[in-house]
C-alpha cells in the first residue's frame, strides 16, 4: 500500500515538473515568434525587372540585420496581373499580421492602399506615387505610406534615341492603358520628344491579348518603339522584340532588364538596387520609424546600358563616346 502511495506520489510530481517545463517551452517559443517581424510583399507580376526587385528587398533586408527565416518572416503573393486576385492577396497578407506591407507595381500598391490606413506600406518601384493617389506630396506623404520611385529619367532616355537614331522621325510609345503610371509617362515623353523634333503617337493596349496586332500595326508606322516603366509589356517583352525585329524596327525600354531581353539601349536605373533601397526602407519601419515622415526616395542618375547584340542584328552603329560608358548586354 505504502508502495502504492509512494508511486502516486511520484506520478503527481512528474505531471507537474512536466506542466511547468512544457509552460516554460510555451513561453520561451512565444517570445521567440514574438521577436519575428512579418513582411508581406504583393507582386503585381513575374517578369526580370519585378523579380530583380524582388530579390533586391531580401538582399536589403538582410544588409539591415533582417534575415530570412531568422528574425524575418517574408510572406510573397503574386497574382500575375489578375486584377480580381489582388484584393483578395491583399486581405490575406493584412490578415497574416504583417508589420510592414510591399507593393511591387503600382497595381499591387493601390489595392495594400485601398485595404488599409494603419499596417505602414512601402512602394516597391511605384513610377509616379502622387498620380497613382497613394501619397499627396512625395517629400511628405504624411500617411502610412512611403516607398522608392523608379521613375525614368525620360529626357536623357530621348536624348539617347537621338543621338544613337539620328534619322528617326516618329516614336511610337506601347503601354497598357490600364496602368495608370504608364499613362502619365506618355505626357512627359511626347513633351520631350516635341522638343528634339520628333512625332509621336501612342499604342496603347488593354491586355497582353492585343500584343500581336498593336506591335505590329506600330512597327509598320514608326521609326522606333519606346516602351515605358510598364508591366503589362515587361511581361511580354520577348514577343514585343521578336515582331520589332521582323520589320526591323529597334525597341527602347527603361529597365536594364528588358534591354537583356532585346532592347536596343536606354538609360535605365538598376531593378536590383531599387529592390535593395525598398528593403532598406523596410527595415527603417520595422525597427520603429514612421512612414509619414519619410520622403520618397528617388535614384537621380541611370546608366547607359546597350544590347550589342540587337545593334548588330538592325545594322545600327554605336557612337563611340556612348560605348565608353555603356554597360554592354548581349
Amino acid at each position: 500500500m505504502r508502495n502504492k502511495k509512494k508511486i502516486g506520489v511520484i506520478l503527481v510530481v512528474f505531471i507537474v515538473l512536466g506542466f511547468f517545463l512544457g509552460r516554460e517551452m510555451f513561453d520561451k517559443k512565444s517570445t521567440k515568434n514574438s521577436s519575428e517581424k512579418k513582411v508581406g510583399i504583393l507582386q503585381y507580376v513575374s517578369h526580370p525587372a519585378l523579380d530583380d526587385i524582388e530579390k533586391g528587398i531580401v538582399k536589403g533586408l538582410a544588409d539591415s540585420g533582417f534575415k530570412e527565416n531568422k528574425n524575418v518572416k517574408i510572406i510573397l503573393r503574386n497574382p500575375q496581373a489578375d486584377q480580381s486576385k489582388l484584393k483578395t492577396m491583399s486581405e490575406e497578407l493584412i490578415g497574416n499580421d504583417s508589420d510592414v506591407l510591399v507593393g511591387i507595381a503600382t497595381p499591387a500598391a493601390q489595392a495594400l492602399a485601398n485595404q488599409t490606413k494603419d499596417i505602414p506600406i512601402v512602394l516597391g518601384a511605384i513610377t509616379d506615387p502622387v498620380t497613382a493617389k497613394l501619397v499627396k506630396d512625395e517629400k511628405k506623404p504624411g500617411g502610412n505610406i512611403t516607398g522608392v520611385s523608379d521613375k525614368s529619367p525620360v529626357s536623357s532616355q530621348v536624348l539617347l534615341v537621338k543621338k544613337l537614331l539620328p534619322k528617326v522621325r516618329t516614336v511610337g510609345i506601347l503601354y497598357s492603358s490600364s496602368e495608370d503610371s504608364s499613362k502619365s509617362q506618355v505626357e512627359e515623353v511626347k513633351h520631350t520628344a516635341k522638343k528634339q523634333g520628333i512625332f509621336v503617337k501612342e499604342y496603347a493596349v488593354a491586355s497582353t491579348n492585343d500584343i500581336n496586332s498593336v506591335v505590329n500595326m506600330a512597327a509598320q508606322e514608326v521609326d522606333c518603339i519606346y516602351i515605358p516603366n510598364d508591366n503589362t509589356i515587361a511581361s511580354v517583352m520577348p514577343t514585343v522584340v521578336k515582331i520589332a525585329d521582323d520589320h526591323k524596327i529597334p525597341v527602347i525600354p527603361v529597365a536594364d532588364t528588358m534591354v537583356k531581353e532585346g532592347g536596343l539601349a536606354t538609360i535605365a536605373l538598376n531593378q536590383y538596387e531599387l529592390g535593395v533601397q525598398t528593403g532598406r526602407m523596410v527595415s527603417q519601419i520595422l525597427k520603429g520609424k514612421k512612414p509619414a515622415t519619410m520622403p520618397i526616395f528617388s535614384f537621380k542618375t541611370g546608366k547607359v546600358v546597350i544590347n550589342t547584340k540587337q545593334t548588330k542584328k538592325l545594322g545600327i552603329e554605336i557612337p563611340e563616346d556612348v560605348l565608353k560608358v555603356a554597360t554592354k548586354v548581349n
